[in-house]
């Protein structure tokens, strides 16, 4: 009987990348700053079991405040009232209702800051950057504006130093000023926590039985499910929207 047949072996070349006439391409070296960025987006979202709750905000009594008082705010502060007062504020009174958002995982403990140094993003020519907002709960609202300014400018002039861009405990991020109307943050490791402000957006809702336009953002809050429930990461949110609907309330927020 004759030996059954060699199989045949198919050899598989892979294609070769090529430029074809006319079709420049451009090859740059990632900057230090963007590879550094890089790597700890991927690690955030290796290590974290990380999901995203979203809610909306009704803006119309920000707004109304901030026209009302934004002459005499700047006169009297040097700045301008802008909306990042008025979310890190409310930001505040929900880290302080549920302190697991204002905490980290160190192996198998939790350790919840009773302090609350807020990241604020910022984005520059090399890439976005989160300096940090020392001791948020003690500035007033002109105190939080100027602590912004000043850290985005530093940012933005290559002049942060490591100790601005270390320690926080929570992180701010506002796409909306790109005109982003939704979005999906990245944790900011080893926080748990990060809120992300939208576009603002004149939309049609109900309110008491009746068809309104109001200035509506969407919010979304990503968190670390490891140590955060998902009621409790909802109830963070709602905490904020209900701070912002009733502006007021944040003066009385310890």
């Amino acid at each position: 009987m004759a030996p059954p047949p060699a199989p045949v072996r198919q050899v598989v070349s892979a294609p070769v990348a090529t430029t074809a006439p006319g079709r420049p391409e451009e090859r740059v070296r990632l900057s230090r700053r963007r590879q550094t960025i890089a790597t700890r987006l991927v690690e955030a979202q290796h290590t974290a079991a990380m999901l995203t709750t979203f809610n909306e905000v009704d803006l119309t009594n920000v707004m109304e405040i901030r026209k009302r008082r934004k002459d005499s705010f700047k006169e009297k502060n040097g700045v301008n009232l802008g909306f990042m007062s008025f979310f890190t504020k409310a930001s505040l009174g929900a880290l302080k209702a549920f302190p697991h958002l204002n905490a980290e995982i160190q192996g198998d403990e939790m350790i919840v800051k009773k302090y609350y140094d807020i990241g604020v993003a910022v984005s520059t020519e090399e890439g976005l950057v989160v300096p940090v907002l020392r001791d948020a709960d003690r500035k007033s609202f002109a105190g939080i504006e100027k602590g912004i300014v000043e850290l985005a400018t530093k940012a933005r002039e290559g002049k942060l130093a490591i100790a601005d861009l270390q320690g926080g405990t929570f992180t701010i991020t506002n796409g909306g000023v790109f005109g982003s109307l939704l979005s999906t943050p990245i944790l900011n490791a080893p926080q748990v926590g990060i809120l992300g402000m939208h576009k603002i957006q004149e939309r049609p809702i109900a309110v008491n039985g009746e068809v309104v336009i109001r200035p509506m953002m969407y919010l979304a809050l990503s968190y670390d499910h490891r140590i955060v429930d998902g009621s409790e990461a909802v109830r963070f949110l709602v905490k904020v929207k209900e701070l912002l609907e009733d502006p007021e309330s944040l003066l009385l927020e310890g």
